[in-house]
Order: structure tokens, then sequence, then C-alpha cells
């Protein structure tokens, strides 16, 4: 079943230098019980994409297509439609907890508002689903807790308040935005691990959005690779990691570090840095990082292509991207 369908979803944002495409055309579909991952550099459009979804965009934000939960636009509610719609039907976790947790009310607080707010519990039985929640995403001595302040949990311990916050109304659509970033790798397991086993459980959808290629892979069914607010190539995560073919998710796999490499060895990198917003290219948004861009790179905006029936690309000389991965790759 068809929850989530993203159709020529724009994100504009109001700057001093003047308007900023974040999000341009992206296009995206989930069905109930599926995990996505979104994935690319900073700066790439995702986490501009999680807000749109959630309607957390700043105040110089703008969106504009069909963002469909159920078949309802989003973009069509009020604010306090929305209200009831967000952290009920889809929650998020925000990547630093310490920021998006409200350092003067205790943690158990925090849980109780959506519980009574969207499911409409008294009191005590928010408090009694508070316990619960924190005790089954793993914190100790839940029923102690729950009077604790976010600045007296460490950071594993806050972001686990986060995903229980975000788990209480039992959403149809749970976004997850760089969720391990602070934590160490241990505990970036851990995390992870306990994502995985909720969605499973409740039977949730997940947006898994990360700079971490190998997370994205052990955590997602399917994948979008950003890059300058659109998307460059997406499908099924098993296809796009077996066949790397546009040229920057190519990029992006030949800068993870790789088994046995020596230490003195040196990452391959993507020339360059991600483009303006304010000044795209006008042509595709990876041409001047590209290897092997021509003049139709910077002229025309490539069309989406079907290398399959779950794997797209957007690029003007693919078979020449292919060709150069079964040859090594184009970042040697």
């Amino acid at each position: 079943m068809l929850l989530l369908d993203v159709e020529n979803l724009n994100v504009d944002l109001s700057t001093a230098k003047g308007p900023a495409r974040a999000v341009r055309n992206l296009n995206i579909q989930l069905e109930k019980g599926e995990t996505l991952g979104i994935v690319g550099e900073s700066g790439c459009g995702k986490s501009m994409t999680a807000l749109a979804l959630m309607g957390l965009l700043p105040d110089n934000g703008t969106a504009t297509g069909a963002i469909r939960l159920g078949g309802e636009n989003l973009l069509d509610k009020s604010e306090a439609e929305m209200c009831r719609i967000r952290g009920n039907r889809i929650a998020m976790i925000f990547q630093e907890p310490m920021t998006s947790l409200n350092p003067v009310h205790t943690i158990g607080r925090q849980i109780m508002e959506p519980l009574r707010l969207h499911r409409g519990l008294d009191k005590k039985d928010a408090m009694e689903e508070v316990v619960r929640l924190l005790d089954r995403v793993g914190i100790p001595n839940p029923s102690e807790r729950v009077r604790n302040y976010p600045h007296q949990l460490s950071g594993g311990q806050r972001q686990r308040v986060m995903i229980a916050l975000a788990l209480s109304c039992a959403p149809d659509i749970l976004i997850a935005d760089e969720p391990t970033t602070a934590l160490d790798v241990t505990i970036q397991d851990q995390i992870l691990d306990l994502i995985q086993t909720l969605v499973e459980e409740e039977g949730m959808s997940l947006v898994l959005i990360s700079h971490d290629l190998g997370v994205i892979a052990e955590n997602t069914q399917k994948v979008v690779v950003m890059y300058g607010g659109t998307v460059v190539e997406s499908g099924n995560t098993d296809k796009i990691f077996d066949e790397l073919t546009h040229p920057y998710t190519q990029g992006l796999f030949a800068a993870m570090p790789k088994v046995g490499m020596g230490r003195n060895k040196r990452l391959t990198t993507i020339p360059g840095t991600v483009p303006d917003l304010v000044n795209l290219p006008k042509g595709c948004t990876f041409t001047d990082r590209c290897p092997i861009a021509t003049d139709a790179c910077r002229d025309t905006v490539p069309a989406i292509q079907d290398m399959s029936s779950t794997h797209q690309v957007a690029c003007h000389h693919m078979q020449n991207a292919i060709t150069a991965r079964e040859t090594g790759g184009l970042y040697k």
C-alpha cells in the first residue's frame, strides 16, 4: 500500500543573495513498512527534504508540489491541521537531541505531551506509557529517569529519549535525520539496531537520512542519492550498491575508507565543493566536479533514465560512466 507520495517537490529559500532552490523536482514513493535512505554530502538537500515532509521549513522557506500522506496533500494543510499530523502520523528523530529536547522540562513531561495531545491519555496513564517507552528503548531505571532533565543524560541516552518521543504515538512514518552523528561507534550501532527493531515490530515506514553509506546499506531497502537539491540516482539499495552508475555516486563510494588500505594512504576525494544553491549550474548540478562532463552537461539538465525497473539515473553520459566503473572507476 502506497503510504507516502512526494511529487515534484520544490523547496525555495529566500536569502540576502537571492532565492535558493534547496530541493528541486523531488519524487519519492514509500510503501507501508518500507525503508528508504537519503544520502549525499552536506548541503545537498537531505535535511531540507525531511523538514518539508514534517511541515517544519524555516520562515524563509516555501514548498510547492505535493507531499501526499495516505492520499492527503500535506502542503494543503493549515498549521493547526499539521499539528494534529506531526508527531502522530509522521514523526522525526533529529540529529542533535540536546538542541531538540527542551532543557527546562523533564524528559517524562516532554514524552507525555504527545500522549496527552494525540492519544488523549490522562496524566497517570500517560506517565505509565512514558515509563514503558523508556524501558523499551533501553533507558535503565525508567521510572526514576522520567524526572531527569536532558543535561543529566548521556548523548546515547538523549537519543534514546528522542526515539521514545518519536514512537510515542506509533506514527505511520518515522524520519531519522542523521540520528547517530554525535555518537561514538559502539553507541551508534546500538541506536541503529534499536531503530531498525522498533520499525519492524511496529510495521512503520522509515526514512533514514545519512552521509554514511554503510549505514544506508544495512538499514534500507531503497535509496535516493541527492546532489545540489535534486536526485541523481535512485532505486533498490542492493541494485545501486552493485551497479554504481552516476559519477557522483561513484565518487561517494570511492571516498569510503577501505579495509587494509594502510594508515598513510590518503582517501580518495571528489574535487571541488557542492554548488551554491543561489547560483546553480544551468545544466547538471554536478558538472563542475564531474570528470566526464561535456558542454551538454553544462547546458541541459539530464533527464532521469531507467537502468531497470528498480534503478534510475540522471546522467547525459551513463554509458561512459558504466564503462569507467567496470574498468576501475572514475576516481582512482
